[in-house]
């Protein structure tokens, strides 16, 4: 165990889900998994274990930011023997093209945050998705006949930006929508060579400025979430 994660190794399946909100966490064990049980209680971020077509997942709620996901993949691959985890969670859409309930697969990341400082590189890193699980990903998604994107995101520290059209300089460059893991994860993933895959329902949009309610967010973004299961 770790001081966030209360599980011992066995507990945690080679593959685990991770939605930012714990409560989506548990609605997807119970929903989705059989034989449910759950490893993680602390600080209410809520983990599961159960079988999918036969086969050992897990899903636990990061949290927001990428201060959290950080410390929570990082226990995961390192504490825990995970190999894959699938951030499976929303993003704010930068392009007209993309609209609400899309799914993106994040082939790369941007990002505002400084994380990247810590490993002392004499230049940018550019984080991405490992090709394997995005390859399946997508033919998966092919299969079902959903119309996916793939592309760069934004991997923003800031919610309330003070610049508020600073997301347009974003969007000239083709990114194509905005949200707050993916980077911090696709980092951990290539430092302790593991893979990761951020798999994104467009919640909001910056152009138009519709949104879902929490709810919606929390319960009806079932491609995502069906992908993220047949990947793992």
């Amino acid at each position: 165990m770790t001081v966030h994660i209360d599980a011992s190794k066995g507990d945690i399946a080679k593959t685990v889900l991770m939605p930012g909100d714990p409560l989506r966490a548990k609605f997807i064990a119970q929903k989705y998994l059989d034989n449910p049980t759950c490893f993680n209680k602390v600080r209410g971020m809520l983990g599961y274990s159960g079988t999918y077509k036969g086969r050992k997942v897990s899903v636990m709620g990061s949290g927001m930011g990428m201060a959290s996901i950080g410390i929570y993949s990082y226990e995961l691959f390192t504490v825990f023997d995970c190999d894959n985890i699938i951030r499976i969670g929303s993003c704010g859409s930068f392009q007209e093209n993309v609209n609400i309930r899309d799914i993106i697969l994040a082939l790369g990341t941007c990002t505002n945050s400084s994380y990247a400082s810590q490993y002392n590189l004499p230049g940018n890193f550019a984080p991405i998705a490992n090709f394997e699980l995005l390859s399946k990903a997508h033919s998966i998604a092919s299969n079902k006949k959903l119309d996916v994107k793939v592309g760069n995101v934004l991997s923003s520290d800031i919610f309330y930006d003070d610049q508020e059209d600073s997301w347009k300089s974003w969007a000239k460059m083709g990114v194509l929508a905005v949200e707050m893991e993916a980077a911090a994860l696709y980092m951990n993933a290539a430092r302790l060579g593991k893979n990761a895959l951020a798999i994104l329902t467009v919640s909001d949009s910056l152009v138009t400025l519709e949104a879902t309610t929490s709810e919606e967010r929390e319960k009806t973004l079932t491609d995502m979430i069906e992908i993220a299961l047949e990947v793992s």
